[in-house]
């Protein structure tokens, strides 16, 4: 999504195709205008029309990655996620129902804990799809049913308030741009913020421990915070385990295997 050249360049032009359902772009518009209204957090993708089967957007103009840029972004994104949601798996402001993570379903229902959220709507209902399609073996199953009993009994909740994340920040959806940062592609929904650094860690992205160091301090994350990576990574890595294969669901075993 970049441009080189003139200073007001073409609009970015997405269109989905026979099989794209009516609603994927109307609730990425969503998400992206949720996630903008946060006060002073980060940047995001402009919005200009968006239809049922398309959407535009403002045209970025990418930029090499900086020191300055990372640090902040990383505070502001910490600023975004501040601005909080209604509960625990909400969608968006103005959307209502369910939304998508790539290409896939995704269940956004409001639940008062992250534990019972995270476990019933992020890691078993991708698990179970991966198990049946043999893209995570039985054991593997059994260690990921194991840490989502010890979600849902409340056992790895903090007590953060819900957070407005953007729900799928791998590197891709995260631009350099001569401004500084702008996010894109959002599956924004209330959750934890550290779901999104998770993210950009189980990726890598440039400037990662600049990001990471100026958002844990903005976002007041406690000592251990890396020790709970692993399990903000569950959830991605059974989505890309049922789209991607069964290599994503070894990991995904080997990582619930830490946590149960």
């Amino acid at each position: 999504m970049s441009d080189a050249a003139g200073s007001r360049p073409e609009p970015y032009v997405k269109h989905g195709g026979p099989s794209t359902p009516p609603e994927y772009f109307p609730i990425e518009a969503a998400g992206l205008r949720w996630l903008a209204a946060a006060p002073d957090g980060a940047a995001v993708v402009g919005v200009q029309e968006v239809g049922s089967h398309h959407i535009v957007l403002d045209r970025l103009k990418t930029a090499r990655p900086t020191t300055e840029a990372a640090e902040s972004f990383g505070a502001a994104l910490a600023r975004t996620h501040a601005a909080g949601a209604p509960a625990f798996g909400s969608p968006p402001e103005g959307w209502e129902g369910d939304g998508f993570i790539g290409r896939q379903r995704m269940a956004m229902r409001p639940t008062p804990t992250w534990g019972a959220f995270y476990a019933e709507q992020r890691v078993l209902p991708y698990a179970r799809e991966a198990y049946d399609i043999h893209h995570l073996s039985a054991a593997g199953l059994a260690a990921v049913e194991r840490v989502a009993e010890r979600l849902r009994a409340g056992e790895l909740d903090d007590g953060r308030p819900p957070a407005r994340i953007h729900g799928d920040l791998w590197s891709g959806n995260v631009v350099f741009t001569p401004a500084g940062v702008v996010v894109i592609d959002p599956a924004a929904h209330g959750g934890h913020g550290l779901t999104d650094l998770a993210m950009l860690h189980l990726f890598g992205a440039p400037g990662l421990e600049r990001i990471s160091d100026t958002y844990a301090e903005a976002a007041g994350l406690h000592d251990g915070w890396r020790d709970l990576v692993g399990l903000h990574q569950l959830h991605p890595l059974l989505v890309h385990a049922v789209s991607h294969g069964p290599a994503y669901g070894s990991e995904a075993a080997g990582v619930a295997r830490r946590y149960r």
